[in-house]
């Protein structure tokens, strides 16, 4: 069953949602003091499924590592890359874009306007 934080026939302002941040930890953090915040909107199991997580998502200016899960997200504001560490292949972010991430994936995040996404984990 899934969790939904609106209610149904209702809508969610992205841009004003409010997201509490926390320091990247160092053994994550490339360059500068990044911070990082989330809030889900819905979370949950269907159809015997690992669960699925939908929410908003925020990192401050810096760059930071990662391992990624599979993930389907959506820009809502700001600039940055990703690199993808075993590709040698950055990918530049901007409102609008979609992207898909594979799980295990090593990434380095760089954030040069604060990056606000709205994210689906599978």
């Amino acid at each position: 069953m899934t969790e939904w934080l609106i209610r149904p026939n209702h809508s969610a302002a992205l841009e004003a949602l409010a997201v509490e941040h926390e320091r990247v930890p160092e053994a994550q953090r490339e360059d500068g003091a990044p911070t990082t915040g989330s809030v889900t909107l819905a979370s949950g199991q269907q159809d015997g499924s690992s669960g699925i997580e939908i929410g908003v998502w925020e990192m401050s200016v810096g760059a930071m590592s990662d391992t990624e899960v599979e993930e389907v997200f959506v820009v809502l504001s700001g600039a940055a890359t990703i690199l993808f560490v075993d590709e040698d292949r950055t990918l530049a972010l901007s409102p609008g874009d979609l992207v898909r991430l594979a799980a295990g994936t090593r990434t380095i995040w760089t954030v040069a306007e604060p990056l606000r996404k709205l994210y689906i984990t599978l």
